[in-house]
């Protein structure tokens, strides 16, 4: 089969891959209809390239029909259509019990690497598809072909009919978000300024509004991310346009800050020129800009939610600051089956959210290396590239 494989730092390639087979009682084989590009998979692309190795298949978004199923898979049949959570999770061990899925006990990699680059020592959270070797190097999602361990517990069976997209973000995308508005506690008729106006971005501006927010403040410097959350109803800010973001939402909270604060951005952030030239020289004394920036913005007693992906630790973070302003943190890879059965009916009958309109690309397979080079470059409105195999 193909399959899009990582070659080095900014380097993924389509290649022929062995197809892949049954393992376990618990696995099924998916034939792959839409997967697509995350955020995620930039910093594989260009700043975890030591976690990986040559010839991982990546990618964790994925949908498609049932081809076969172990014995021991009961709840989805071949031919059903079915999403992919990107977590692998058991369903029943004492961490799935409590719907934190994304710590799974039965899928976590305690394993000598995981252990090394951990800073607590206990390993990462559950297995997660093609993402790293310290997240199991379980093969991943943009390939034709899909095993798919646990699944008797994880796919999500949706109905036939409507197009993939209206269904294939149940796969990370609209559980990250959902679970990113639930963790920032938006009160009714509050304020919630969002950070980065990418996929979950979008998504979480779209909910928190749907669930009641009265305002969603959208910060981006992409005009085309601008342009979007804005036909969904987000009050904009485009940071490049103004001296300092805190300032223009104290002025527009009257002087108090926001009630929450949704990091949606992680590592990929864009800052200041001296900033981008620690993280060029790989000293990263500070990958954090959003983060700062929204900790600053937020009112007392106010709560943040990251959504964003980081990896390892933050310098000089404002703990005391924190501490003294009575700021609740929320954070954490998403539990996707935590949620999904909350979503799924806002997908169903109508578009609820918007869903529909988060696509930018619609590419084949082999076009995977030119979807990751506009998405890292926000190159062409590139918001969301969806590969089709």
């Amino acid at each position: 089969m193909k399959a899009v494989v990582w070659h080095g730092k900014e380097d993924v390639r389509v290649d022929n891959v062995p197809d892949p087979i049954i393992q376990e009682p618990t696995d099924a084989i998916v034939r792959i209809t839409s997967t697509a590009i995350c955020g995620s998979d930039l910093h594989l692309y260009s700043k975890l390239s030591p976690l990986m190795r040559e010839g991982d298949i990546i990618g964790h978004e994925p949908m498609g029909i049932v081809e076969e199923v172990g014995r021991e898979v009961e709840h989805i049949s071949p031919g059903d259509r079915v999403v992919i959570p990107f977590n692998i999770s058991c369903g029943d061990c004492y961490f799935c019990d409590q719907d934190l899925y994304s710590q799974c006990e039965t899928t976590r990699d305690t394993g000598k690497l995981a252990q090394g680059v951990n800073l607590l020592g206990r390993g990462r959270g559950a297995s997660l598809f093609g993402y790293t070797h310290v997240y199991g190097a379980v093969p991943g999602g943009q390939a034709e072909y899909l095993r798919v361990p646990q699944a008797h517990f994880g796919p999500i069976k949706v109905p036939e009919g409507p197009a993939d997209e209206r269904f294939l973000y149940l796969s990370d995308v609209l559980p990250t978000s959902w679970q990113a508005v639930a963790y920032a506690d938006v009160p009714e008729g509050g304020t919630v300024g969002i950070w980065g106006l990418g996929p979950i971005g979008q998504m979480s501006a779209r909910i928190a509004l749907h669930q009641g927010a009265g305002r969603v403040i959208g910060i981006d410097r992409v005009a085309e991310r601008l342009a979007m959350a804005s036909r969904h109803g987000v009050q904009t800010l485009d940071f490049s346009a103004v001296e300092n973001v805190r300032d223009v939402i104290l002025d527009l909270t009257d002087g108090r800050g926001l009630d929450a604060a949704i990091d949606a951005v992680g590592m990929e952030a864009s800052g200041s020129a001296v900033g981008s030239l620690l993280q060029t020289t790989k000293l990263q004394l500070d990958k954090a800009t959003a983060l700062r920036a929204a900790m600053s913005s937020i009112r007392r007693g106010g709560t943040l939610s990251l959504s964003g992906v980081y990896a390892g630790p933050i310098q000089a973070f404002p703990l005391g600051d924190l501490f003294d302003m009575q700021i609740q943190i929320r954070m954490g890879q998403a539990n996707v089956r935590q949620w999904t059965d909350e979503i799924i009916p806002l997908l169903t009958d109508e578009d609820v959210l918007g869903v529909e309109d988060l696509k930018t690309h619609t590419m084949p397979l082999e076009d995977a290396p030119l979807g990751y080079e506009i998405f890292q470059k926000k190159q062409d409105g590139a918001i969301k590239c969806v590969l089709k195999p």
